[in-house]
């Protein structure tokens, strides 16, 4: 049995609670940064060699997304899910960091893992993450799911930061279908409401912005020379089960991290329509389909 350590004092645990976000500086060791851009860098040269999205998950789609346009001389690798798979760094820090004891102090004692990606916005990059809920795509029987993103890079007001919606985790689950088609995205017209209260999170390399996955985010394009990487991971409570099938699937989905398996489940009463599994790389192609019913 892991215990978790104290990071966390009464003060930010109310602000997580009644905000849904909390910036944990030095989230991350110098070791642990160092070594998840070292790998994450191995990716960006390994993509110079692609055209197109490659690798392979567990259910067959690729591994390493491709944003529209790169080039071995201009690389956009935007997306690489489960990195765990392939790399014993991430898999390490997944397993254990300061922001994972911070997660026991909003979750409990018992935590398990959800999924992992990376997101990053080379300089240059075109894509735009429109609003929406993380638990919109991965349901499960409450709510007390958080996601860590760790900053591996100095995230600025100008590199395409997290834009977040505070206390919008207390509001609705906004649907994420629209005319038939599912785009991982809330409707412009509420989408424009809610961005006018946003704030973006910003932070040093090593932080990690935890967020509980109703809140209500996304982010625009980078407009720096400088790289935006977050090392995204999914945790939950021990007696979250999932509703739908993994949108990014893991050998390693379901791991105790922290505490024990009670066997337990718990439910809270919820409405909301069954998200699209994706078909491509990541939920980005999802997201294109917004344009056809704005």
């Amino acid at each position: 049995m892991v215990q978790g350590k104290s990071v966390l004092n009464s003060d930010q645990i109310a602000f997580f609670v009644e905000q849904g976000y909390l910036l944990l500086e030095n989230a991350l060791t110098d070791e642990q940064l160092v070594a998840l851009r070292a790998r994450f860098q191995e990716w960006v040269n390994e993509s110079r060699q692609f055209s197109q999205s490659y690798g392979q998950t567990l259910d067959g789609r690729a591994r390493f997304d491709l944003e529209p346009g790169h080039a071995a001389d201009r690389p956009a690798l935007r997306r690489v899910s489960s990195p765990i798979e392939v790399s014993d760094v991430y898999l390490e820090v997944m397993r254990d960091s300061r922001a994972l004891d911070a997660v026991t102090q909003l979750l409990g004692p018992n935590v398990k893992l959800n999924n992992t990606k990376v997101n990053s916005k080379l300089p240059g990059a075109t894509t735009e993450v429109q609003y929406h809920q993380d638990f919109l795509f991965e349901p499960h029987s409450n709510y007390d799911l958080v996601a860590v993103l760790f900053f591996l890079d100095e995230v600025t007001e100008r590199n395409g930061p997290l834009e977040l919606v505070p206390a919008s985790h207390l509001g609705p689950l906004y649907d994420h279908w629209h005319d038939g088609l599912f785009t991982g995205a809330i409707a412009g017209d509420i989408a424009a409401s809610l961005c006018e209260h946003s704030i973006p999170c910003t932070g040093a390399a090593g932080s990690a912005c935890l967020m509980h996955t109703r809140l209500v985010h996304g982010s625009r394009v980078n407009e720096s020379m400088n790289s935006r990487t977050f090392y995204i991971v999914t945790y939950s409570a021990e007696d979250a089960y999932p509703l739908v099938k993994n949108h990014i699937p893991s050998r390693y989905e379901g791991e105790v991290v922290r505490g024990v398996a009670t066997n337990r489940v718990r439910n809270v009463p919820f409405e909301m329509l069954i998200p699209e599994y994706p078909e491509e790389a990541s939920f980005f192609s999802q997201q294109a389909k917004a344009a056809l019913v704005d």
